[in-house]
């Protein structure tokens, strides 16, 4: 029999219209119980990340039904490799760390699909996957805690350097600048979770997201955000360089 293990994953809440981020939450997650996974071919979700899904396959469908039942707790995992495409009626592999979302909202359409939001609560790592059965049509699997603590202490400096970079100079002008300095400036909010708002806002490439995803220190987490936004700077900055009247027809940096 396996033991029990329980944590506790502090959580900022960031709802649509109608729900609040201003309070932080403790979310028990039960390590002991195998968790139903949901892969996709991309990482779709990061802690403290709101994700609206469309669940319309059968084994999906029981496996929401199942999670209204319970905890209301998903594994958001991502397929390994390319194998899932011949294979994805099947079980193929996933990656190894996945972000535990809990289901906050629910619709459930005349034919039997849903629409759900889930809100990323924290990293996992796969330990075991479970494979379905009679009683269940989709994997499940035994997760690990992982990444879940982390020391403000060693995160010092980081809050000014962002608030910094995205005041200022090119990083201004994107769209989420502003909501993200807003939490910045909220010493309310973690920074841990203020580099998660980031991971998910404004860095856009999937493998950088796996990448954050899956380092559980959180101040490397910070370098590796740092060196993107510093990067988007560099290439916005070369943009600001070019006349609009050399672009191609149709092409320019907006």
């Amino acid at each position: 029999m396996r033991a029990q293990r329980r944590g506790s994953c502090i959580s900022i809440m960031e709802y649509p219209k109608g729900m609040s981020m201003s309070d932080q939450q403790a979310i028990s997650v039960n390590f002991g119980k195998p968790m139903p996974i949901f892969p996709l071919a991309s990482l779709a979700m990061l802690p403290q990340q709101v994700v609206p899904l469309h669940i319309f396959e059968p084994r999906y469908r029981q496996m929401v039904e199942d999670v209204l039942d319970g905890a209301g707790q998903i594994a958001m995992a991502v397929f390994d490799g390319a194998k899932w495409e011949q294979e994805y009626h099947g079980n193929p592999p996933v990656r190894p760390v996945v972000c535990i979302g809990q289901l906050v909202q629910h619709e459930k359409l005349p034919d039997g699909r849903y629409n759900i939001l889930l809100h990323g609560v924290c990293r996992a790592k796969i330990a075991e996957l479970v494979m379905p059965d009679e009683e269940h049509q989709y994997r499940r699997a035994v997760l690990e805690p992982f990444g879940v603590h982390s020391d403000e202490n060693e995160l010092l400096g980081v809050r000014d350097r962002l608030e910094a970079a995205l005041s200022n100079g090119p990083l201004r002008r994107m769209a989420a600048a502003d909501p993200v300095l807003e939490y910045l400036r909220n010493e309310e909010v973690p920074t841990t979770a203020v580099l998660e708002l980031i991971s998910f806002t404004m860095l856009s490439d999937s493998e950088v997201r796996y990448r954050l995803l899956a380092e559980p220190n959180a101040s490397k987490r910070a370098g590796v955000v740092e060196h993107e936004l510093s990067a988007i700077s560099s290439l916005l900055r070369r943009a600001e360089d070019q006349h609009p009247e050399d672009w191609p027809k149709g092409c320019s940096w907006n």
